[in-house]
């Protein structure tokens, strides 16, 4: 489950990138790309942190067997 789920937050971190890389065009204006690009740092910060924290509870967490 938990490689899920790290899949899951990488995939969300690429989404990210993807909205940071967003060109300003004539439907995509200046001001709406401005916004993609911070919405798409936010997302990789936290999808970031999330991984992160996976990796700090798996790390930390007594794997017993039953």
């Amino acid at each position: 489950m938990w490689d899920r789920l790290a899949g899951l937050y990488l995939i969300a971190i690429l989404a990210g990138f993807a909205l940071t890389l967003v060109p300003a065009s004539a439907i995509i204006t200046s001001p709406v790309s401005t916004v993609l690009t911070l919405i798409g740092g936010i997302i990789i910060v936290i999808f970031a942190i999330a991984i992160i924290h996976l990796a700090f509870r798996a790390l930390f967490t007594k794997h017993t067997k039953s």
